[in-house]
């Protein structure tokens, strides 16, 4: 239990520094430190995430308003369509996959998510790339795809969300930081309910203290990640956090050559 809040204390201030959860950084933990299979780990992160998000939308209040994140409705309900579906269709992806391939999968998309840090996360307001028809198709397509990566890695989305917010619809980055967040919950609420069709979704009950400690150690984190905001320039901290995905990345992958040291994940 102490490791499980340390070490969700840890990955919840990484996430904080960069406006993120730290799912990217918890995964990799749940099946290097942690020893749960492929499957399980997403799942116990996506589970993670789910308590990160909700409680970060009321935490980012007083900066950004409900009021102005409803004032841009549209914008969510133009990425929601496509990201839940790949929600859905990622989750059942990840449940059927062979336990080798889902953490070739995972290290993959974390190669995929360092490329996003260090590229994407400084991408300022300005004009939207797109409008009209164009914008809206383009919306729930990028929507699709930040689904199924979601879902895949149990994660909300926000390193790909929050680039897409800013270049495709010209949010603040601010407030691309609250509907991102509005777009992962039910997103992730969707992906959550099609695991649980999965007998890996049983990892939540026999773990469920493991579950609520490491919760508490991100909330933790990610508030003294917001505090700790600017201390460390992101000219330095964006590349030292991409090498970390990239570091894990490997693990993983090597992990999935000799998966016998997690329990098996098998498609029901």
């Amino acid at each position: 239990m102490p490791a499980a809040f340390v070490g969700g204390t840890v990955i919840g201030t990484l996430g904080g520094l960069i406006g993120l959860g730290g799912a990217e950084f918890r995964l990799p933990l749940l099946i290097g430190m942690f020893r749960f299979a492929a499957l399980e780990a997403v799942i116990l992160n996506k589970a993670t995430s789910l308590v990160v998000v909700a409680s970060a939308l009321p935490f980012r209040a007083a900066t950004v308003p409900f009021g102005l994140i409803a004032a841009h409705w549209l914008i969510v309900l133009n990425l929601l369509p496509g990201s839940l579906l790949g929600a859905w269709i990622g989750a059942g992806w990840a449940i059927r996959l062979k336990s080798e391939t889902l953490y070739r999968v995972i290290a993959v998309l974390l190669v995929a998510i360092a490329g996003g840090l260090v590229f994407g996360h400084d991408a300022t307001a300005g004009q939207p790339l797109l409008t009209g028809s164009v914008q809206l198709v383009v919306g729930i397509v990028a929507g699709f795809v930040i689904g199924i990566v979601a879902s895949l890695l149990g994660v909300a989305g926000g390193e790909l969300l929050i680039p897409t917010l800013v270049l495709l619809f010209g949010a603040d980055i601010k407030l691309a930081g609250s509907l991102s967040l509005a777009v992962s919950l039910p997103t992730m609420l969707v992906g959550f309910t099609r695991y649980s069709r999965d007998r890996s979704f049983s990892v939540l009950g026999r773990n469920r203290g493991f579950l609520l400690v490491m919760a508490a150690g991100s909330i933790v984190g990610t508030f003294l990640g917001g505090l700790l905001l600017g201390v460390i320039p992101d000219a330095v901290l964006l590349p030292l956090l991409a090498a970390i995905l990239l570091v894990s990345a490997v693990k993983v992958w090597r992990h999935g050559l000799n998966p016998g040291s997690g329990s098996p994940t098998r498609p029901p």
